[in-house]
């Protein structure tokens, strides 16, 4: 009912918290108090009976409810609510500055290019490496140029060996499908999450990038073009063409191993 979600409004400005319970339209007037109370200082807590309505309720117009409201006599689906709130708290990846020490052609190889059902921004992409404790920040193609049109849903990112970070894990980019959930980190480790519509895997000609980091050496494999892109520690994009020794880079860099993606205290040597 429309003059409730106006009483809602009206009644949030003289209020810490508000709480939100749709009776039959759930997603719009959510969506219209968020909109309209975004510059207030007040809280809204969505009222939610599964995950769905949950997921729903913290991913609306981005910014979501700032709690939930459960009702539900089911424990383990309050365990499940519980964890999707979790998920939904992402933190800021800690990004840091790598040396570029080779730029080397290597010939031909399969690279995978993400499409995403999401239209990244300048300074975003998506993490990516041939090793999975050190992976390079690679630019959406959302740069127009005189030649191609940007194409600011895509990540041109690499062979399909390489690891890709989704969540707190990573996988290879060749497992990527449809309906996965991949990670869009921006220039300054801000990170959320998009939704691949689909891969291409093509044959392509391939570029070897190494960097330091610390006393390490981390590497990745890119399509050798002119739209492909690492990020500069200011944000710049830079294309891989234009790489030389001693550029400055973005990465992720952790000292820890990975296991089928999850990060594992062990030693291992990858080159």
């Amino acid at each position: 009912d429309k003059d409730y979600e106006t009483f809602a409004s009206d009644l949030a400005r003289h209020s810490r918290y508000i709480v939100v319970i749709g009776t039959d339209w759930k997603v719009i007037p959510l969506e219209n108090l968020i909109a309209d109370l975004q510059s207030l200082n007040v809280e809204i807590i969505a009222g939610v009976t599964d995950t769905t309505e949950a997921k729903l309720a913290l991913e609306t117009l981005e910014h979501g409810s700032d709690g939930l409201l459960v009702d539900t006599d089911d424990l383990s689906e309050i365990k499940r609510i519980a964890d999707v709130r979790e998920k939904s708290e992402m933190r800021p990846i800690e990004l840091t500055s790598a040396t570029v020490t080779k730029v080397k052609p290597v010939g031909m190889g399969d690279r995978v290019c993400v499409d995403t059902c999401s239209l990244m921004k300048l300074g975003e992409g998506m993490l990516i490496g041939s090793q999975s404790n050190g992976l390079f920040l690679v630019h959406a193609e959302s740069e127009e140029s005189p030649y191609v049109a940007a194409r600011p849903f895509r990540v041109n990112a690499g062979a399909v060996h390489a690891y890709v970070k989704v969540g707190e894990k990573t996988r290879y980019l060749s497992e990527m499908g449809a309906g996965d959930d991949v990670l869009v980190i921006d220039k300054d480790g801000g990170q959320k999450k998009a939704v691949v519509g689909r891969v291409k895997i093509e044959k392509r000609p391939l570029m070897l990038v190494e960097a330091r980091v610390e006393n390490t050496i981390i590497k990745t494999l890119l399509q050798n073009a002119e739209t492909i892109k690492l990020v500069k520690p200011d944000g710049t994009p830079i294309p891989v063409t234009q790489l030389k020794e001693d550029d400055k880079i973005l990465i992720q860099y952790e000292e820890t191993a990975r296991h089928f993606g999850i990060e594992i205290e062990e030693t291992i040597i990858e080159k």
